[in-house]
């Protein structure tokens, strides 16, 4: 619970009164590795923070290795289907623990509860989903606006965790490259 404190502590000052009511709400879960914990077409009913581990989130397709995979997030950051769960309707993705994964998560049900009976709440929903689209506009631009190569250094640069404990395979998608292209700009780089 600590990391979940720390991480809204830099958003905002929470009341001990405030604070005591949304933990009662959150609900540990372990995630093994490998496990696809939303599929698609299923409703998104959490909203997720990751005290350890790594979660994809993708597109899935017949053929695995058309697979896209779209994002990743990892230790003190949150995660969700948030499309789904905002609108509570199927989801077009999946999410899939990368390693063994630690959530603390809240339901949709509950969060409502935590809105309207806390003074912080609607201040930590909205400033949480100003983050979550800030990441998704800079990852739109970055495929408009840089080349493959490109996309590649500043990933390298901003999250090295990503080369080191992600396969390939995944961040050759994220990059919107074959792994046989990012094969050949790794050689380059």
């Amino acid at each position: 619970m600590q990391q979940i404190k720390a991480y809204l502590d830099q958003i905002a000052t929470i009341s001990e009164a405030d604070w005591d009511f949304f933990t009662s709400k959150l609900q540990r879960r372990v995630i093994k590795k490998k496990t696809v914990f939303l599929k698609l077409n299923s409703i998104e009913n959490h909203i997720s923070f990751i005290e350890s581990g790594m979660v994809r989130l993708f597109i899935p397709k017949e053929n695995p290795e058309k697979e896209i995979t779209f994002g990743f997030s990892f230790e003190n950051e949150f995660i969700s289907a948030y499309d789904s769960f905002l609108t509570q309707k199927p989801s077009a993705y999946q999410l899939q623990a990368l390693s063994e994964t630690t959530l603390l998560s809240i339901t949709y049900k509950d969060l409502q509860l935590v809105y309207n009976n806390t003074q912080i709440g609607n201040l930590i929903g909205r400033l949480t989903a100003e983050r979550l689209f800030l990441l998704k506009s800079k990852r739109e631009q970055n495929l408009l606006n840089l080349t493959a190569e490109e996309r590649y250094k500043k990933l390298f640069k901003e999250r090295p965790e990503l080369l080191k404990d992600i396969p390939l395979k995944y961040v050759s998608s994220y990059i919107g490259v074959t792994a046989q292209a990012l094969s050949r700009i790794r050689k380059r780089v």
